[in-house]
């Protein structure tokens, strides 16, 4: 995978994210831990902005941005708003970052340890995308069981993609 392709792919789940947080009827809902369920839809989208924030935006890209993964798990109430804006600053770091990467970038190591040991970057940033993935399905099962609607955000489509193009003919 390019940068390019890992942004896309990032930030279409981002934006689905977003979709979701605006799903719920009430901000009270996205607070919600029902039985079973370790992570409000506000925790998860919290870890989600911080943790590509650090991996994308802060380790590659530069940008300076100090994670609290603490305050991800710890916070409460944070108006959608505001998660959405997170969100948003993540999407910022992804596509401020990967699509202009060296394509060399993604054979070599990460410049940082992932849980004490060596990766290399191109297998870091798609497992950074599996995790994103991994946890957006939380959150949609999520709101689904606090809310009671089964209905979709139009989450995964292959459309948002932007090289999907209709055949022609």
């Amino acid at each position: 995978m390019t940068g390019p392709a890992i942004a896309a792919v990032i930030c279409r789940e981002l934006r689905t994210l977003e979709r979701e947080l605006n799903a719920y009827p009430t901000e009270a809902q996205i607070w919600e831990v029902p039985a079973g369920l370790p992570n409000s839809a506000g925790t998860l989208a919290l870890h989600l902005a911080g943790n590509l924030r650090h991996f994308v935006g802060a380790v590659m890209g530069g940008t300076g941005y100090a994670r609290d993964r603490d305050a991800e798990f710890s916070r409460r109430n944070v108006p959608r708003a505001e998660l959405i804006e997170e969100l948003r600053n993540a999407e910022r770091a992804v596509n401020d970052t990967l699509p202009s990467m060296d394509a060399g970038r993604f054979a070599e190591s990460y410049p940082v340890p992932v849980a004490n040991r060596r990766v290399n970057t191109g297998e870091f940033m798609t497992h950074l995308v599996a995790h994103l993935a991994y946890h957006a399905g939380q959150l949609n099962f999520h709101r689904r069981i606090v809310t009671g609607d089964v209905t979709g955000v139009g989450a995964v489509s292959p459309t948002e993609l932007p090289s999907c193009t209709p055949i022609e003919g």
